[in-house]
């Protein structure tokens, strides 16, 4: 039954995640030491590990969704079926603070697009406490899980929410970086997605037949939102290949990431104005 699960939320294979239910299970911390690995259970405590074992297999409902938990650059925080579970590159950037594709010194302002859970804003307010942070999302329900946890990391006044679609609803204004986590994957990707993956939300995943849909609107709107020497940084993921072939003609960098994972690019705001009558074109 273990070769029936799959393990894209957050863990490689199904010792990591069973590590990590078994020590929630017990109220240890994840990163207990591996000296304990031997000590004996007690009775209830066994059975504890046993229900939440049970409890992923049979479900198959990713763990982060079982202990109400995940883990983003090294920041925890809520989730649960309203949002996708935090499980990106975008980490790594954020924690060297966008360097080098932006100067960070000149930071001031920072949007989160699609932002789900809020980690990617909440991450980079912490890396940039002087800076204004702004987060939006389509998704009322997502808003709410980011809300809790702006709470939680005491952020509530610090960090700026909106309920919109793409930009629509955000106010106008100029951002030094633009970090965006969209729906991207395509339609032949979506029909194969692991029961794990179905429990999240589609409005999350589900980016029309070559996972552009809405990268096309952000492409095309971002300019209007960035400073003159500002960058968007988006997450595409699989459709990688799909956006270099529709946007051939736009200078982008795609980020190598030492910890893993890939389909991120950066592009500038300089180049996005040059290009700007073709990506509107292509947004409609």
């Amino acid at each position: 039954m273990r070769n029936e699960l799959s393990f894209g939320h957050g863990f490689v294979d199904a010792f990591d995640e069973s590590r990590y239910l078994v020590l929630h299970a017990l109220a240890l911390p994840f990163d207990w030491s591996e000296a304990y690995l031997g000590a004996v259970l007690t009775p209830p405590e066994r059975e504890q590990v046993i229900d939440i074992l049970q409890l992923r297999i049979n479900s198959r409902r990713p763990a982060a969704y079982i202990t109400r938990e995940s883990w983003f650059c090294g920041l925890r925080f809520y989730v649960d079926e309203r949002v996708l579970v935090p499980r990106s590159p975008l980490a790594e950037l954020i924690a060297n603070q966008y360097e080098p594709w932006v100067d960070s010194s000149r930071v001031q302002r920072i949007l989160d697009l699609c932002t789900g859970s809020g980690c990617i804003a909440i991450a980079s307010k912490y890396h940039f406490p002087a800076a204004e942070v702004c987060a939006s999302d389509i998704s009322p329900a997502a808003l709410e899980v980011a809300a809790l946890n702006l709470e939680q990391h005491d952020l509530s006044d610090q960090v700026n929410l909106y309920e919109s679609d793409l930009f629509e609803s955000i106010p106008a204004q100029s951002f030094d970086v633009i970090v965006s986590n969209p729906p991207y994957v395509d339609a032949e990707d979506m029909s194969a997605l692991s029961e794990e993956f179905r429990h999240e939300p589609a409005i999350g995943l589900r980016a029309g037949d070559d996972g552009l849909l809405l990268v096309d609107r952000i492409l095309a709107g971002a300019g209007a939102f960035l400073s003159e020497h500002g960058v968007i940084f988006i997450e595409v993921g699989n459709s990688q290949a799909a956006l270099e072939a529709r946007y051939d003609f736009l200078p982008m960098t795609w980020i190598d990431f030492e910890s893993g994972g890939g389909g991120v690019c950066a592009i500038k705001a300089q180049d996005l104005e040059q290009q700007k009558s073709v990506l509107t074109a292509n947004a409609g």
